[in-house]
């Protein structure tokens, strides 16, 4: 049997809840469950919140960016660090994505490097009309600085919470209720899923009116067919969220029964060369996925050769989601590395160009993963990992004068 990543897992109370969606005939992209689950994620959230339901994360980001007037010619400033579903929107509007590293401590976008590159464009009447940070792998980013930096500079904020839904912040504010508008995926690889689906939450009910407006092929009130400009066929299908409803009733158990998980990962491996993502002091992850960080230098064994030694073993991981500023698609993309306290920017050799992608992996469920470890050929090099002295810093690399790392189409720094 193969151990995926992270699989659809059902609660029980869903075929309930979808017989009542059948029975309603509302077999459509609305109807009472559909409503009931976007009441019921509102309410989890911590109420006063417009939630819309959406046939993706990738839809709902579309539709915010949209909404928030971004168009042409317009800079949209995102984490580096994200899934390709939270960049492409971007594209559709033809926009330009300036990209952020993260920080290492929160692996969330580096909110002092974007607060310089702020108060610079600011001087140089050059502000990016929204800022999108990532939420990774089930942890919020940085929600008091990204909101103060964003109501100073007049900066629409949209937070990509598609991976966080059930984890909080510091004081225990849920993640998806940040910025101007938060993203949420359902996808079937989620903490919760509706098989695929999404929402846009927001505090700006004139914004929840425009999204439903935009996701309902921007129908005019009118008894014929109107329309005074372009929408989309955007809303979540009403059985959908009958399953949606039923996996919301254990979203809190999958929450603890996934950072068990990770607990008993990090209890087993972490050592010298070994990392798992960290956690900030107040926050609460709801660790999706857990991540680590591996440096061949220290443990004798790389990322991927410990990939390859798990799937033969029918145990899917993989490496963490390549940087956006390293895809062939956004070549020549301007990317902001992250500053050293000296204002110094460390870069990695061409051929290793972000070294936490490089080191970094994604582990399948744990239940099988060990007694394969152990009986496999290379279970000395996991078990017993070296420990040589630790690796000297990387080569330093040049700026153009705007502090902005480009990386050059050829791909060659």
């Amino acid at each position: 049997m193969r151990i995926y990543l992270s699989r659809p897992h059902m609660s029980g109370n869903e075929e309930a809840r979808v017989a009542e969606a059948f029975a309603s005939n509302f077999v459509a992209p609305l109807g009472p469950q559909l409503d009931a689950f976007e009441a019921s994620v509102s309410d989890y959230l911590g109420g006063g919140l417009h939630c819309v339901g959406l046939s993706s994360g990738s839809a709902a980001l579309h539709l915010a960016l949209r909404i928030a007037g971004v168009g042409q010619g317009d800079e949209v400033w995102i984490s580096s660090m994200t899934f390709a579903g939270g960049i492409f929107p971007v594209n559709y509007l033809g926009a330009t994505p300036r990209f952020f590293d993260l920080d290492p401590e929160s692996w969330a976008i580096d909110t002092a490097r974007l607060a310089e590159e702020l108060d610079k464009a600011a001087r140089e009447n050059r502000l990016p009309k929204a800022i999108v940070p990532t939420d990774l792998y089930g942890q919020s980013v940085d929600l008091d600085a990204l909101e103060t930096l964003a109501e100073r500079y007049g900066v629409r904020l949209v937070v990509d919470s598609a991976e966080s839904l059930g984890a909080s912040y510091r004081g225990g504010r849920k993640a998806g209720t940040g910025g101007d508008a938060a993203i949420l995926s359902f996808n079937g690889n989620k903490i919760i899923t509706t098989s695929g689906g999404g929402m846009l939450v927001t505090r700006h009910k004139d914004w929840a009116d425009q999204a439903r407006f935009l996701a309902t092929q921007a129908r005019d009130p009118a008894p014929h067919y109107e329309h005074s400009t372009f929408g989309y066929n955007y809303r979540l299908s009403n059985i959908c969220a009958a399953i949606g409803l039923g996996q919301m009733q254990v979203l809190d158990d999958r929450v603890a029964r996934r950072r068990a998980i990770f607990d008993r990962y990090r209890a087993a491996l972490e050592r010298p060369g070994i990392t798992f993502m960290p956690q900030p002091e107040g926050y609460h992850s709801t660790r999706w996925l857990t991540a680590l960080t591996i440096d061949p230098g220290q443990t004798g064994i790389d990322r991927e050769a410990i990939r390859l030694m798990l799937l033969e073993h029918q145990i899917e991981s993989r490496p963490l989601w390549k940087p956006m500023h390293m895809q062939p698609l956004y070549a020549g993309a301007p990317y902001h590395p992250r500053l050293l306290p000296q204002h110094r920017i460390i870069r990695q050799p061409t051929h290793d160009r972000c070294l936490l992608w490089q080191r970094c992996h994604l582990l399948g469920h744990p239940r099988l993963l060990f007694p394969a470890v152990r009986h496999h050929r290379r279970a000395d090099a996991v078990d017993g990992l070296k420990t040589p002295p630790r690796a000297t810093a990387q080569g330093e690399h040049h700026d153009h004068e705007d502090g902005v790392r480009r990386r050059p189409a050829s791909g060659v720094g």
